[in-house]
């Protein structure tokens, strides 16, 4: 069965080409992907995610504002009643972002449950989300995937 993910760029950030990139690979890695674009609010993500019983929500921020559009994000997934949605953030999250360790204490304890920064490969989210959705590619997947690549 297709896991259906949902990515988005959040607030005021019109960063388009990383999610279009993050968008190409999670489709060939075999997830159902709705972009929803640029200068997302959160709830468009929260509808989004409810609309399509997502498995998961990507944001993407590259800007630095990350922490202010995302505040209150975690509470409206669960005024929704999609606790149970994995989320993930990842780009430049803050301004001047000296120690990402510190960025990604602070996104966790916003609730998400992931937290990379720009330089993170897609692959590597794409195997953390596979695990945290306990997904195991097949070995067809995996040579298309390959081939692709």
């Amino acid at each position: 069965m297709t896991k259906t993910v949902i990515l988005g760029v959040i607030g005021s950030d019109a960063h388009v080409v990383g999610i279009t990139i993050l968008e190409q690979a999670f489709e060939a890695a075999g997830f159902d992907v709705v972009n929803l674009g640029v200068q997302t609010s959160q709830e468009e993500f929260v509808e989004a995610a409810d609309a399509h019983d997502a498995e998961a929500v990507l944001v993407s921020s590259l800007y630095g504002h990350a922490k202010q559009d995302c505040q209150g994000f975690h509470q409206t997934i669960v005024d929704a009643g999609l606790e149970d949605v994995t989320t993930y953030i990842g780009g430049n999250l803050a301004v001047g972002q000296d120690d990402f360790e510190e960025t990604r204490q602070s996104f966790r304890e916003m609730g998400f449950d992931r937290v990379f920064d720009s330089e993170t490969d897609p692959e590597d989210a794409i195997e953390a989300l596979r695990a945290d959705l306990d997904i195991r590619s097949s070995e067809s997947e995996r040579e298309s995937q390959t081939i692709s690549a």
